[in-house]
């Protein structure tokens, strides 16, 4: 625009020193040399119009060409963040996958130890009873009492005894018989055990699930039900884990299993959306069972779920 108004200044000049040689009487020599010079001038306005477009056209190129890099690494860099965000999601799925699996493993180890220590108490009652049959051998001896009493008169401590000599020889605590051809009940458990700390979940569930049919009124029985809701939950069948949880809380009122499937009961129904019903009994978790792990992990899951729990809870 400048060089537009500056060109026609550049014509207005000419017109006039035109009609300024018109109107007076100058030489034409002189007059024709200032039209030569003016028509120079104007010429190299008019050039250097045209060399400043052109200028600005190939400016406007170049600028478009960066603003069209720059949308490019913008794009690349919304990509690279929107996988990298995905990376990040998947790694915080596959971590709480791998933190359910390492408690279901610990879960294990620490029935192993029970059991160990179950065993242990089974050993010793029977360490008892022998020394106790030993010492009336030794006082039907001396005394020559009847067969199956003792000096007293009252009954042998082996004749209580089953011909195995444990409580697992005929399934459980309460003495109940078992089925001839009934699988043992210490593999049938150790080997539940080392199912689903493998991820052998479909194994694990008929060995458990066998374990009770046998052995369901023995003392890890409430732990075997505890596992058929923890394999249930591994395998997000989150509806059939609170049904054996439930099972756990109602049908073994002495379990220690009790906190952990109650805590995970809780965990299952929040996966369901209830909730209401979740929030209730991770509140139940940490009123009943303060000092536990599972108190501690239900307020974590509390505070993050948004929920208050005071002091008293």
């Amino acid at each position: 625009m400048r060089f537009r108004n500056i060109a026609k200044f550049g014509a207005a000049m000419l017109a006039g020193a035109i009609v300024g040689s018109l109107a007076g009487p100058r030489p034409a020599e002189a007059v024709a040399r200032e039209i030569i010079e003016l028509q120079r001038d104007v010429t190299t306005l008019l050039q250097g119009q045209k060399d400043l477009s052109t200028q600005m056209t190939q400016d406007h190129t170049v600028i478009k060409t960066v603003v069209q890099q720059a949308s490019d690494n913008v794009d690349k860099l919304n990509t690279t963040m929107g996988s990298l965000q995905k990376s990040v999601q998947d790694v915080q799925a596959n971590s709480g996958a791998r933190l359910d699996t390492m408690s279901t493993q610990l879960q294990g180890l620490s029935d192993n130890l029970e059991e160990i220590k179950s065993r242990i108490g089974k050993l010793n009652q029977q360490l008892v009873d022998v020394q106790s049959a030993v010492q009336s051998v030794d006082a039907k001896l001396s005394g020559n009492a009847p067969s199956g009493t003792t000096p007293g008169g009252t009954t042998s401590p082996t004749a209580s005894l089953n011909p195995a000599g444990s409580a697992g020889a005929t399934g459980g605590s309460s003495g109940s018989v078992v089925p001839a051809g009934a699988p043992n009940a210490d593999t049938l458990y150790s080997n539940g055990l080392r199912d689903i700390t493998s991820g052998k979940y479909d194994l694990a569930r008929s060995e458990f699930a066998d374990y009770l049919k046998y052995y369901g009124d023995t003392d890890l029985a409430s732990n075997a039900q505890f596992y058929l809701g923890e394999i249930a939950y591994a395998q997000k069948r989150f509806s059939e884990a609170v049904t054996e949880y439930d099972k756990v809380l109602n049908n073994y009122p002495k379990s220690f299993k009790l906190a952990p499937a109650l805590f995970k009961k809780g965990m299952a129904l929040l996966e369901l959306g209830q909730k209401t019903s979740a929030v209730r009994e991770l509140r139940s978790v940490v009123k009943r069972y303060p000092g536990t792990e599972e108190e501690r992990r239900a307020r974590a899951k509390l505070k993050e779920l948004g929920v208050t729990v005071s002091a008293s809870d």
